[in-house]
């Protein structure tokens, strides 16, 4: 008799479904989560009764703000929901608040038609959204390390990385095609509805499919047991080691994929003096060979280790991080910009890939998915969030490298983590197979 799959490991069939149903909702999410972003010059508009454009923008990037402050409370909240509910649960509401979230900013009327109500429901989107987000890497990160195996572990788990790039790089796309295909007041007229309507629709598909996904033997084994009930006095109480070691070592490499990725854009322009075009297409090459290196990275992480991986990306990036900004701040040449960049991210690449697998690996099932999501959003939030605006900081006052050193030494803070912690390819706290 077949054993029920609480007992049993899942099947290669039932593992796959789960990696694509994973993988799938987490790139609508941060498709979802970025298009905002990238088409905040179209509708801002709409929904601030001003005819200053930065006082336009300023509004909307104050919202868009709000909701990057609530990701930990979305991490708190729907952690504590995945390990209470199952991991399949907390997947299926997290992407039911993005599809909420996207579809009220694709149908809310403008300011002209409404009045107040029309920022005070994109806030409300917004505020779900960020909680959506927030509580989405938790899940998924916990999902995905529980349902890949012992053997491909860091390689499934680093699809969580290749979603979240991909995600980004979808949102640009979508605006590219959009701007190609109708004209500019067309664009500012409805077709910025476009991207957030796309983003429901793709939601509600990823809803259907995370529905039927098989739920983790560990949530099933760790409910059967009766282990205590997941919240955040247990979490700093019982675990206060493993959440601090969460925030450390998400720490330095949180800074450095936002000064490589998303504040690098901003750097080439500002500091390296090239063009607006040249330094987006830098960056989406960049990003788009970035994203192919996380599996890559994830499976050697099964072959030799998780803590190896951190440890190189630990020590490059104290060593390199200067010498690449200081180098790119004075280059002209794209070519060399780009392979510099590049090199950036290859070392990121260290922490970036394995990074989920390892938070999940540190912590038992019935505590999992919250252990895994809050003391990485705060850690997120406090460093990663806050990377540009000090990056900008620094900048305006005349000593720009001093954020070189800024972030070597958040990564060096991040490398003593690395080196006194044990790997957890080897000591995993995912007991099954």
């Amino acid at each position: 008799m077949t054993a029920p799959l609480a007992h049993r490991p899942p099947t290669q069939r039932e593992r796959l479904k789960a990696i694509i149903g994973g993988s799938a909702g987490n790139l609508v999410e941060w498709y979802d989560w970025y298009a905002y972003a990238a088409f905040t010059l179209y509708f801002a508009p709409h929904f601030f009764p001003s005819n200053d454009r930065t006082a336009q923008l300023l509004g909307a990037a104050g919202i868009f703000a709000v909701g990057f402050l609530m990701r930990p409370i979305g991490a708190w909240m729907m952690g504590v929901y995945a390990d209470r509910h199952g991991r399949k649960s907390g997947l299926t509401l997290s992407v039911a608040l993005m599809c909420a979230g996207s579809l009220l900013i694709a149908v809310t009327p403008g300011y002209p038609v409404i009045g107040v109500a029309a920022p005070l429901l994109l806030v409300l989107a917004r505020l779900m959204q960020g909680l959506s987000i927030g509580g989405e890497y938790g899940a998924s990160a916990t999902y995905l390390s529980e349902m890949a195996g012992r053997q491909r572990r860091g390689f499934f788990s680093s699809f969580q990385y290749v979603t979240l790039i991909a995600g980004q790089l979808v949102a640009i796309c979508v605006l590219l095609v959009l701007q190609a295909l109708l004209s500019e007041a067309q664009l500012e007229s409805w077709g910025w509805r476009i991207p957030f309507l796309i983003g429901g629709a793709l939601a509600v598909v990823v809803f259907w499919l995370r529905r039927g996904l098989a739920e983790t033997q560990s949530y099933a084994v760790a409910r059967a047991a009766e282990a205590p009930k997941s919240g955040f006095v247990e979490l700093v109480t019982r675990h206060p080691r493993e959440t601090l070691t969460v925030m450390l070592l998400t720490a330095g490499g949180t800074i450095a994929f936002y000064a490589y990725s998303i504040y690098m854009q901003k750097f080439l322009v500002n500091t390296s003096g090239l063009s607006r075009e040249v330094s987006s297409q830098i960056n989406g090459i960049t990003l788009f060979f970035f994203m192919l290196l996380q599996p890559v990275a994830g499976m050697l992480s099964d072959r030799i280790g998780r803590k190896p991986l951190m440890i190189g990306f630990g020590i490059a990036g104290v060593l390199f991080t200067y010498p690449i900004f200081a180098t790119l701040a004075v280059t002209r040449d794209p070519l060399v910009a780009g392979m510099l960049v590049m090199a950036g991210l290859v070392i990121v690449t260290g922490y970036t890939s394995i990074n989920a697998v390892v938070k999940a690996e540190l912590f038992p099932a019935h505590i999992r998915a919250l252990g895994v999501a809050l003391p990485y959003a705060l850690a997120n939030t406090i460093f990663g969030g806050t990377a540009e605006f000090v990056a900008l900081y620094f900048k305006q006052l005349g000593i720009e490298q001093a954020f070189y050193i800024y972030v070597t030494v958040m990564i060096a803070i991040s490398l003593l983590v690395y080196i006194r912690m044990r790997d957890t390819q080897k000591h995993s706290r995912i007991l099954e197979d």
